[in-house]
């Protein structure tokens, strides 16, 4: 039986999202569309070396997402599955692009279940216009001036070739 604390009609689409991108942006849709409220929680990930703090990802997420009204946008720290539990939230929320993030998604849900049952995960399957894009191949793309309309929302292009064109 659910914890009477967290609720079904919540979920919480996390992730680093630096930057975010229109795979991304295509979850946070479908999601909002499934979901009563749907929190995206920008976290930090001490094995990722970002361009964006997490407070710029947030700011970027919340100019592109403006439309969903029931979409929030909130950094954090820590373990995903204890902020989506500091949500209220049932749902974790988590997209996928290939065999290789269906395997580390699978673990990473297992992990969740274990660390609190109470918590589930649902899956989206990235759309076939979206599944070869990764946040780490766009930054590589804008460090060397490739062309990057058709991955990104125009203000998240402007930043990240800002950004990555910066010595350091």
């Amino acid at each position: 039986m659910p914890n009477g604390d967290l609720s079904p009609r919540v979920a919480v689409y996390t992730g680093t999202f630096d930057p975010v991108h229109l795979g991304h942006i295509d979850i946070i849709q479908r999601g909002s569309r499934l979901f009563e409220k749907l929190i995206v929680g920008v976290g930090v990930n001490p094995d990722k070396k970002t361009l964006f703090t997490p407070d710029e990802r947030a700011e970027l997420i919340r100019a592109v997402s403006r439309e969903w009204k029931n979409v929030e946008v909130e950094a954090f720290e820590g373990l995903a599955v204890s902020f989506v539990r500091r949500c209220g939230a049932m749902v974790v929320l988590r997209g996928l692009r290939t065999l290789s993030d269906m395997e580390y998604e699978f673990t990473m849900s297992l992990m969740n279940r274990n660390l609190d049952p109470d918590i589930e995960t649902v899956f989206l399957m990235a759309k076939e216009e979206f599944s070869h894009v990764s946040s780490s191949l766009l930054r590589q793309i804008a460090v060397l001036g490739g062309d990057l309309s058709k991955f990104l929302p125009e203000p998240v292009r402007k930043a990240l070739i800002e950004r990555a064109r910066k010595p350091d």
